[in-house]
């Protein structure tokens, strides 16, 4: 088993001793409160115990998402829920997006909360953004610091936004997933999809003009179709009332500088739309 399978499975099983057996309910208490795993004998006795008449509350017990076959086929974010009726104001949506926050907690919704996380990677920038960046995941550097884009690949993102004339603190920056995968892996789609609720809800109150899809994995989610990020570059689609274009992730880049060119026209496409100039070069 290589180092990666071995902590990827010590997460999964880290998780069920966490969620433990305090999933099970019978009028209201918890069944058992244990901290690990109770014995087979005693979750047999529990589970298989006489049956409560029909009137009393049954025990529910909840299946973690991350059992839960693979997607086959993603749903893009304008399928996940309808689109807000109103904007939140201007002025409500720092509060809103704190909000969000404060819902994540400490978040153990998944297995990436047991698999070496420092901290949560909420997400960064101005509230009141017309342009938003969605990358894949936190790096080591974003998970010691709790900032999206910090390491070096976040020093490349924040020069491709000085080159549109903008500048870090005016647009607004986040990822798929809030918690490092081990090793930078690409999320799973369990794990995607839990946090995907949060990256929808952050998206409908910032509710920028632009998207920007950085790499095949935010594409994948945001838009719900398996294609390559090729086919999917030049055009624009559609999330959440926002144009959305679709371009390289900045570790992309970095690992292959000789596609810079080619971001460089998709960001291009993206300040036309929004109607930038890139600054004189002095």
């Amino acid at each position: 088993m290589t180092g990666e399978a071995e902590q990827q499975l010590r997460a999964y099983v880290e998780y069920f001793r966490d969620l433990g057996v305090r999933e099970f309910y019978r009028r209201g208490e918890p069944v058992f409160a244990v901290e690990t795993v109770a014995p087979a004998v005693a979750v047999a006795s529990a589970l298989f115990a006489a049956p409560e008449p029909v009137a009393e509350r049954p025990i529910v017990a909840r299946k973690p998402d991350f059992l839960e076959p693979p997607i086959a086929n993603p749903v893009s974010f304008d399928q996940l829920a309808p689109l807000p009726k109103s904007r939140v104001p201007a002025s409500e949506k720092a509060a809103a997006l704190l909000a969000v926050q404060q819902e994540i907690g400490d978040c153990t919704r998944c297995p990436l909360a047991y698999a070496g996380r420092r901290k949560i990677v909420f997400g960064d920038g101005n509230p009141n953004a017309r342009l938003m960046f969605v990358g894949e995941g936190p790096g080591a550097d974003e998970d010691t610091q709790g900032l999206p884009f910090v390491g070096k690949a976040g020093q490349l993102l924040n020069n491709m936004i000085a080159a549109m004339g903008l500048k870090r603190e005016e647009v607004y920056i986040a990822n798929i997933v809030k918690c490092r995968p081990p090793n930078n892996r690409v999320p799973e789609p369990a794990e995607a999809g839990v946090c995907t609720q949060f990256l929808l809800q952050q998206m409908d109150i910032v509710q920028p003009e632009v998207v920007v899809a950085l790499g095949a994995t935010a594409a994948l989610y945001l838009l719900g179709v398996k294609r390559s990020l090729s086919s999917l570059r030049g055009h624009w689609h559609t999330c959440r009332g926002a144009k959305l274009a679709v371009t390289y992730h900045p570790a992309f880049l970095l690992r292959d500088p000789r596609q810079k060119g080619e971001a460089w026209k998709d960001l291009q496409m993206v300040m036309a739309e929004m109607g930038l100039k890139a600054p004189a070069k002095g």
